[in-house]
């Protein structure tokens, strides 16, 4: 059997889908690919199925909140990037022993990219869970509802605005006053 040379992916996918290519970031041996939101699911089949790709495993998803927020928690910047959220896709080429991530960036106000469950269908599970943390919907999931959370959950709590509910450490000076805020059991 005869396996074909490995191919660059930044070079393949400029000639294959140059309109798709929004940026290169390589930072210590990792290739980052910008890619425009709306050609995400061409450019994820491509790279599948490509010879001299074969990026046929995703070994996760993960999304980030670029949003710089205020002391009182509203958003006031986003941190350099062309959009609020990022959505990267890590991929992994068996055969070629090589890594790779795809990244879209997102609208704050409608953060939506299609869904890649058809390529790679193991990332149902992984953008349910953006969805439910981070609010992120994708378009045409079977299954787009909460994984990890209620229903009637209010909000997306790995969003950098999401107000943070905290409980106030227990030391030997306030130990009074802790405990009178607790939940006991009534006897």
């Amino acid at each position: 059997m005869d396996i074909p040379k490995a191919l660059d992916p930044a070079e393949a996918i400029q000639k294959a889908l140059p309109d798709a290519l929004q940026d290169v970031k390589t930072f210590r041996g990792e290739t980052t690919l910008v890619i425009v939101p709306a050609q995400l699911v061409k450019v994820a089949q491509f790279f599948r199925d490509t010879a001299g790709l074969v990026y046929n495993y995703l070994s996760d998803i993960s999304a980030v909140d670029y949003a710089e927020v205020s002391p009182v928690g509203s958003v006031i910047g986003i941190s350099g990037r062309p959009e609020r959220f990022g959505v990267s896709y890590h991929l992994y080429s068996m055969l070629y022993n090589r890594r790779l991530r795809l990244k879209v960036f997102l609208p704050e106000d409608d953060p939506q990219v299609s869904t890649v469950t058809g390529i790679w269908p193991g990332a149902n599970w992984l953008e349910r869970e953006i969805y439910d943390l981070m609010g992120v919907t994708f378009v045409g999931h079977p299954n787009m509802k909460r994984v990890l959370l209620p229903d009637d959950w209010d909000g997306h709590p790995h969003r950098r605005d999401y107000p943070l509910g905290y409980e106030t450490v227990q030391f030997s000076f306030n130990v009074d006053e802790i405990l009178k805020h607790k939940p006991f059991a009534k006897e």
